[in-house]
């Protein structure tokens, strides 16, 4: 019994940040962000946070100061997917439509 309750804490504690975000998508379209599906999916924070922090509107922030590429985000995204689909693992969109939405 101890053994479910720390393991339904632990799981409920992993959850951090907004649920669901929208991300700036440029001409083609936002992008909705799942925040907790990604943290459940990746169980590793740095591998998206270690090129932006973990503050609301870092992404914005650092590209309109130069220090994030346009595509950088983007990049990483694509890049994930396509190793998790390589992996045989569930995984998201890799076509611009999957992701921007008008």
């Amino acid at each position: 019994m101890l053994c479910f309750c720390l393991t339904a804490v632990s799981a409920a504690v992993r959850f951090e940040g907004r649920q669901e975000m929208v991300l700036e998508g440029g001409k083609i379209g936002s992008v909705a962000f799942p925040h907790h599906k990604h943290q459940s999916a990746l169980d590793d924070c740095q591998r998206c946070h270690a090129i932006f922090p973990q503050s609301s509107g870092a992404i914005e922030t650092l590209k309109a100061q130069h220090k994030l590429g346009k595509k950088q985000v983007m990049d990483q995204c694509r890049s994930c997917h396509t190793q998790m689909a390589a992996a045989n693992k569930r995984s998201g969109p890799v076509k611009c439509k999957g992701c921007h939405v008008k």
